[in-house]
């Protein structure tokens, strides 16, 4: 399917305009089932007959707003877009003695409650509380909600919340080690790149890099501070057409708010390196190295505050958070250059001892919830997220090639409901800005890199890269809910669309700081062998414009069968590099020299002029599946679904087409000073290694190799998708609620690069076998490598839950 780029733009103004005019008459802001929960069930009378016209009130005992629907013809209600939290539920109707209950909605849980009304001539003021307390059940989902209690006293000492996505069946968590700079979660056989985490129904999605979600590619930090978390929902598999942007698990998280009641918290905790065991690693190099051996430094603080309360009573509320990470380890360097060799005159002393790391986080969250009027509320909240690191350095790399890494993350948004009778309006605007800026902690010098060394190569000097990414959405959303459609039983019907303008600017000064790679084998040290570097332009910006709309149903055609039916469709125009030509360079070497490639040369699919790529138009999603109650309290019900699921490809991955030519690689050998010339090399002055950047003219300038890239992009580039199927059994005894289930994912369409001039020619492939491995080069250039989205991944699995 194909459409023109006038057509295109048409669209989006059009998507726009609706959106907008969507979002102005709706007045209140809360999030879509993305971070509320739902009520629905059926009344009736002790003879079985429906009651129709019954009144259900259900009031949140934390912000004491009120809502209220009435029962139709089949005796059928439903409160969707409620606030998660504690609240009160009664039902009236004239003739009938009132009834109600106290439940507490979860987010994204659409608990099943039913009331039996007993004929009374008169109307008494006393509720009858009846029934246990209500457990989803009727859901098609696979999910895990960890609730207010699970968050305050589970085990987490980084008060990371994704450690405690852990709790669901099959998500794995990564980068669990003190020392690790990467947390993040996985599931379903699919990378961290394929989950989406929605705080407050905003999408923190990270679309430029790697980690899932924004902030946390190379981060040892937390998203988002735990004590501003009310409680989140782990939804594995399965989730319904309104949640975009995933393919694997996702999380949705609702933010805690301020009461009636002025209330606060403050926590403090502390730990050192004698509260630290030591790793396998750590316990062989004890047993190595006895009396030299030292545990590293290591000590962590971590604070916090939170404070929330009316500033109008039952009208206005505030709520507030802070969290401090603070934390000092030392990273020990100890080089010994081998004997015998030109290095026995320069020392590596210098560079040797324990340096300190420092890193330090601060958590900010503020949220004010008013309620405008009987039908709306709003909700505005503020939240950011800032990070400073020093690191990667460490035996055998220098305190003076570290990177200073900053990140940090910062999210605005301002939501409105109302709803009045059936209807429901949830509208929301949110804008992100997130950044990505790792630096040289010592900027200004040269790299030098020591092959040949006992441990590993040595690395002293600058940092090589600088890199500055910066990822900025204004999304707006638009959710309606309409629960009065009686055909064939009773449905909740649910619409919506989002439109998001993203920017994505990026620096990538990868490898401009020029490193000098020493070998033992070469001058025996005396001077470097080669120079690595890349030159370019580093600047690499594009503007994404994402959009996406949906359509689900709710139906009920009994009181024990619900039917969850949807669909929902994606598209995004700036994934692909739509509009990049492929260098006519690169077209006529690839063409003259394809008996060199071990793959088929497609000129079709990975030439481009900049007009035959095409965003990816078919992401039709369908979704649906079942439940069943076998017995008339839903005690024990079975449920089964399937769906198709579509994510996208991370920016950083398609900008390399464009970042090979634009930034490339060189690498100029060197002659001894006063030596007889070499052909593509040039003479070694001592002086390169004391002029920092300004050295990299002078090689352009001279004779050498450039070893340029090429990568390539398929111009059918599809996102990666899944397909996602469940079937199981939940039932409730008393207090204890199980679930087993079958789990399976098919995933296919995983993104990935691979070398085409080169390759494993014998049997065996391996580099052990002499001639075995062959690279061909192509004259002007280095390696050539072609993406595809040919990889699949499989998932089964048996799961058992018991909450």
């Amino acid at each position: 399917m194909r459409i023109d780029r006038n057509t295109t733009a048409r669209l989006y103004r059009l998507l726009a305009a609706a959106l907008v005019f969507a979002v102005l008459p709706a007045v209140h802001p809360l999030a879509a089932q993305t971070t509320t929960g739902s009520i629905r069930g059926y009344i009736r009378a002790d003879n079985g007959s429906p009651i129709v016209a019954a009144e259900v009130r259900a009031r949140n005992l934390t912000s004491g707003n009120l809502r209220v629907a009435s029962t139709n013809a089949k005796g059928f209600f439903a409160l969707p877009g409620l606030v998660p939290g504690p609240y009160a539920i009664e039902v009236r109707r004239i003739g009938f003695k009132a009834s109600g209950r106290s439940e507490r909605v979860q987010i994204g849980e659409d608990l099943a409650l039913d009331f039996v009304l007993v004929a009374s001539a008169v109307q008494l003021d006393e509720i009858t509380v009846s029934g246990l307390a209500a457990t989803e059940t009727r859901s098609i989902e696979v999910a895990t909600n960890v609730t207010q209690t699970q968050i305050d006293n589970l085990p987490k000492t980084d008060r990371n919340f994704l450690n405690l996505a852990a709790l669901a069946p099959g998500v794995k968590t990564q980068g669990d080690r003190i020392n690790d700079t990467r947390k993040t979660i996985t599931s379903g056989a699919q990378g961290a790149e394929q989950i989406n985490v929605f705080i407050d129904g905003a999408s923190y999605k990270n679309d430029i890099l790697k980690g899932g979600v924004a902030g946390q590619d190379a981060s040892r930090g937390n998203p988002f501070p735990l004590n501003a978390v009310q409680e989140f929902r782990i939804i594995t598999q399965n989730y319904k057409a309104e949640y975009q942007k995933a393919s694997s698990a996702i999380i949705t998280a609702t933010t805690r708010s301020g009461g009636n009641v002025w209330s606060g918290s403050s926590f403090f905790s502390y730990q050192n390196k004698g509260l630290v065991a030591l790793d396998t690693f750590q316990r062989a190099a004890q047993v190595a190295n006895p009396t030299t051996f030292r545990k590293p430094d290591y000590n962590r603080k971590l604070i916090g505050v939170s404070l929330g309360g009316p500033v109008i009573k039952n009208r206005m509320q505030f709520f507030g958070s802070y969290e401090g990470n603070y934390q000092d380890r030392s990273n020990r360097v100890n080089i010994v250059p081998p004997t015998g060799t030109a290095l026995g005159a320069q020392s590596f002393a210098q560079f040797n001892g324990d340096f300190n790391s420092p890193f330090r986080s601060s958590l900010f969250f503020g949220k004010l919830s008013y309620s405008a009027t009987n039908n709306s509320s709003l909700e505005l909240s503020l939240n950011t997220r800032s990070e400073n690191d020093i690191r990667d350095f460490g035996d055998v790399t220098a305190f003076e090639s570290a990177t200073r890494f900053k990140n940090s993350v910062t999210t605005g948004i301002l939501k409105h409901n109302y709803f009045k009778g059936a209807w429901l309006n949830q509208a929301m605007l949110s804008y992100q800005k997130y950044r990505y800026n790792p630096v040289a902690n010592s900027p200004g010098g040269v790299n030098k890199l020591y092959f040949g060394f006992c441990c590993g190569a040595v690395q002293t000097g600058t940092n090589v890269s600088d890199q500055d990414f910066k990822q900025k959405r204004l999304s707006l959303r638009n959710d309606i809910t309409y629960s009065g459609f009686q055909a064939g039983g009773s449905h909740v019907l649910k619409a919506g669309a989002n439109i998001d303008f993203a920017s994505y600017d990026i620096i990538k000064q990868n490898s401009e700081t020029p490193r000098f790679v020493y070998e033992g084998w070469f001058q025996n040290y005396a001077i470097p062998q080669h120079v690595e570097f890349q030159a370019g332009d580093p600047n690499f910006s594009t503007k994404n414009t994402q959009v996406g709309a949906y359509v689900q149903d709710d139906w009920s055609p009994t009181s024990r069968l619900t039917l969850y039916l949807g669909a929902r469709w994606d598209y995004e125009s700036g994934m692909v590099n739509t509009n990049f030509v492929t260098a006519q360079k690169v077209r006529d070497s690839l063409v003259k020299y394809q008996s060199r490639l071990f793959v088929n040369l497609d000129q079709s699919r990975y030439f481009t002029d900049g007009s035959n790529r095409k965003a990816f138009l078919g992401a039709i999603q369908p979704r649906g599946g079942f439940s069943y109650a076998l017995d008339k309290n839903s005690m024990t019900t079975v449920f089964g679904s399937l769906g198709l699921f579509y994510d996208r490809t991370l920016f950083d991955q398609t900008l390399e087409e464009k970042f090979a030519p634009q930034h490339p690689s060189y690498r100029i050998e060197f002659y001894p000073t006063g030596g007889a010339p070499e052909a593509n090399k040039i003479e070694w002055q001592n002086s390169y290694l004391t002029q920092g950047k300004a050295v990299i003219p002078i090689f352009l300038a001279g004779a050498g190799a450039n070893t340029a890239e090429i990568k390539l992009l398929p111009n059918d580039l599809k996102p990666p998708k899944s397909t996602q199927f469940a079937a199981g059994i939940r039932h409730q005894f008393s207090d204890l609620a199980v679930e087993l289930a079958y789990n399976g994912v098919r995933s296919s369409n995983t993104f990935t690069f691979y070398f085409v001039n080169m390759n494993f020619t014998c049997p065996q492939r391996s580099f052990g076998v002499a001639g075995c491995f062959v690279e061909n080069r192509i004259p002007g250039f280095g390696t050539v490598l072609f993406a595809d989205n040919a990889g699949k991944t499989w998932y089964d699995a048996a799961t058992l839950k018991v909450d």
